[in-house]
Parts: structure tokens; C-alpha cells; sequence
């Protein structure tokens, strides 16, 4: 099973949105590009929605059967781990291993001591193509990048086995995530994660690396464009330099997270891309969700005053949903307008502060943010927000495909 060489994570929280997300993919189909839908969604996700990866599948298929389409696609199980993988198994033919949290931790001199002798090749000056100048390492340093990310690499490597035991080498995907960390990852800490997933027999297709700035949740990146372009480029050299030296999948390629709404990166990421001929997958996975609330917003009534609800109890538990998400959040409280103040919105006020448009001087990127975490409020209404959802579904699909297409697919594939 290969993945395509663009392809998009399109997460949907309440399995609700799968033929709009689809008629975005679609629709650059139609315009000589394709685009690889992947609809993913974690344990996290499903734990606090109480929802099965059976639905996720069930949704997907569904929506692939309504539109037609001819094209791959894909189920994954993000940021599963060893204890939660089992209950994706049946569903998920992608599975996003998340190894993050094995970073650092303590491995065998002699496991460090043997990787540095199976891989001399690491040590000493790498030139790679397109890469602004080489970059070299002694030994002790990959020994040092060896002791922080051995332990790691073979924990995923622990999880692939397992996977393809349940389900046979082949047919499926595997990402490598470990993008959650402090720091991001150098030039020769990315090789030497490569070349420890070839050593552990990884068919990695995807991998997640860190990169300098703030990746926040539902809003634009924060940080240096011009520093995060030199890190994607130089992760795309030390990718295809891998590949040739270590036998990695042709197709292997990066993955962005939290990658919905970075307007600000994507001419950076399309630049790099052509510049190497190379794949990327984007995950955009909570910005569905958002569109459902604009959706609800932009259809009055009933569905406006959902939206309201769904606001005033997210404000009120406002520590309790942030509190998951702390590190890819930045909400300063003063800026969130009193549940009062909301309640007396028009549709269009609504929907102006919360639309991602950077341009409108009336959007609200805290508000944005909380609502993006607040998806469990709507979960515990259970029926009567999915009933509104059927309700308004007009208003919300147009929001759901207007926004992968026009915001994403195109500044980015097209």
C-alpha cells in the first residue's frame, strides 16, 4: 500500500463531514491534482467523544460511495501508541505511531556504541543536495543523537511488528511522529532517526518532525517564515538523501501537524516542494470541527444559538479544555468576549469573529482557539447537536469544502 504523493489528514470529530471534506479533494481532482484524503482521528479524540474507529471507517467509506470516488484513501489512527493501537486494528490501514514521549530516555551503551559502528557514514561532512551549505558530525555526536532517539525508534519499531502481525506487511501505512518534543530536530538528528528507522525495518511513508515555531491549533503559524523554510527544505534534502543511503520507502515524505490554517507557511512549503520534487502530508484535523460551528452560525436560528451555547460552556470550563492542548494553544483570557456579550451577536457577527480570515479585522484567533478545543461540549450534547447538525447541513458542508479547497488544497497543491 503506497500513499500518495499529496495527501491530506481531514479529521472529523463527529464523523458527520466526510462528503464535504471529500468534494474538496474531489474538486482538485478535477483540476489535474491529486490529493489523498486521509481521515484521521486519535484515541484522545474518540475517548472524549465516546465514538469507535468503526464509525470513522464506516463515514469514510460512506463518502467515498456517495461521490464516486475512483481515487485511494485512507483511515488512520493517529497518535496511537502500543496500549491503544489493538482497537484500530479492524478499521485503520494508516497508523500515525507517536514515539515523542520515548524521547531521551535511558538505552544500552552498546546499543549507542553498535549503531555509531554500523553507520561510520554518519560521522564526518554531509553535503546534501539543496541544502544551503554541508553539515558534519563527529562520532561522539552521533553516539549523543543515538542515546536521545534509539529508544524511541525502537518503540515504534515494536508497534510496526505488531501491526503487521495483526494485519501483514503491506497493507498499511506508518507514520513516525515525533513532532511533540521541545526542540526541533537538526539536519543530522533527522538522518540519524532515518537511519535507526531503516535499522529497525520501519517502512516508514510519513515522518513528523518538529519544527521551529508555533504550530497552534486552528490558527496561523507563529514564528519565523524564513527560519521554518530552511528547516523544510533541509528535512526534505536529508529525506531524499535517506532514501538513496538506507533502502526507505521512494515515497517517504514529511508530515506537518496542526497544519490546517498555516496560511502564512504554505507559499514556503510549495517553494520547497517544487524545489525538490517532493510529497507532503498536511493534517488539518479540528478545522472541520470549526467549520461546523460557523456553519451552525451562518444558518440563524436554532443553529446560531447552538453556537452561542456551545461558547458559553466552552468559557466556562475554559481551564479544563485548555489544559490538554496547553502546549499548542495561546488564548489570552482578557481577549475572549463575556458569554453575554456573544449571546447578543447577529449570524454575521458570529461568523465574522470566528472565520479565519486574518484580513477581517473583526476575527478573534483566542476565541478561534477556544472553540477548537471545545469540541467536548458539543460531545456532551450528544443527539441534539448531531440533530442540528443534520439540520443545518447545507450552510456547514459549503463552509467544510470551501475551506479545504480555497484555504489549503489550493495556495498549497495548486
Amino acid at each position: 500500500m503506497t500513499l500518495g504523493n499529496f495527501s491530506l489528514g481531514i479529521g472529523d470529530r463527529f464523523a458527520h463531514e466526510a462528503e464535504a471534506q471529500l468534494l474538496a479533494c474531489q474538486m482538485a481532482a478535477q483540476r489535474g491534482v491529486e490529493v489523498t484524503p486521509v481521515w484521521n482521528k486519535s484515541n484522545r479524540e474518540h475517548t472524549i467523544i465516546g465514538s469507535e474507529p468503526a464509525v470513522t471507517r464506516a463515514a469514510a467509506d460512506a463518502a467515498v460511495r456517495a461521490l464516486g470516488w475512483k481515487g485511494a484513501y485512507h483511515v488512520d489512527a493517529d497518535h496511537i501508541r502500543m496500549e491503544t493501537v489493538d482497537r484500530f486494528m479492524p478499521h485503520s490501514d494508516f497508523f500515525t505511531i507517536d514515539v515523542a514521549d520515548f524521547i531521551g530516555q535511558p538505552v544500552e551503551p552498546r546499543a549507542v556504541a553498535a549503531f555509531a559502528d554500523r553507520h561510520p557514514e554518519l560521522a564526518g561532512k554531509l553535503a546534501v543536495p539543496n541544502m544551503a551549505q554541508p553539515f558534519e558530525a563527529t562520532r561522539a555526536e552521533v553516539e549523543r543523537l543515538a542515546a536521545k532517539y534509539l529508544v524511541a525508534v525502537q518503540a515504534a519499531g515494536g508497534i510496526y511488528r505488531h501491526i503487521a502481525k495483526a494485519k501483514g506487511e503491506g497493507t498499511f501505512i506508518i507514520e513516525v511522529s515525533m513532532d511533540e518534543t521541545d526542540s526541533p530536530q537538526t539536519p543530522s538528528e533527522m538522518l540519524v532517526i532515518l537511519a535507526a528507522i531503516a535499522d529497525e525495518g520501519i517502512p516508514a511513508q510519513t515522518i513528523a518532525p518538529k519544527f521551529t515555531g508555533r504550530f497552534n491549533k486552528g490558527v496561523d503559524y507563529v514564528g519565523d517564515v524564513a527560519q521554518f523554510e530552511r528547516e523544510f527544505n533541509d528535512d526534505l534534502g536529508i529525506i531524499a538523501c535517506a532514501v538513496a543511503r538506507y533502502g526507505l520507502p521512494a515515497n517517504l515524505k514529511l508530515s506537518v501537524h496542526s497544519g490546517s490554517d498555516k496560511f502564512s507557511i504554505y507559499p514556503a512549503m510549495r517553494r520547497a516542494l517544487k524545489r525538490h520534487g517532493a510529497g507532503v502530508h498536511l493534517k488539518t484535523a479540528g478545522t472541520t470541527w470549526l467549520e461546523e460551528c460557523i456553519g451552525l452560525a451562518e444558518a440563524g436560528g436554532d443553529g446560531l444559538a447552538l453556537a452561542k451555547e456551545i461558547y458559553a460552556e466552552a468559557l466556562a470550563h475554559v481551564d479544563e479544555l485548555c489544559a490538554p492542548y496547553a502546549t499548542v494553544i495561546d488564548i489570552h483570557r482578557a481577549k475572549l468576549p463575556t458569554a453575554a456579550t456573544v449571546n447578543g451577536w447577529t449570524s454575521a457577527q458570529f461568523v465574522s469573529v470566528l472565520c479565519h480570515d486574518p484580513r477581517n479585522p473583526a476575527f478573534n484567533p483566542h476565541l478561534r482557539q477556544l472553540l477548537h478545543v471545545g469540541f467536548k461540549v458539543a460531545a456532551k450534547m450528544g443527539g441534539r447537536y448531531l440533530d442540528q447538525l443534520d439540520r443545518c447541513r447545507a450552510t456547514i458542508a459549503r463552509n467544510v469544502t470551501t475551506n479545504l479547497f480555497d484555504r489549503h488544497i489550493q495556495p498549497l497543491f495548486l
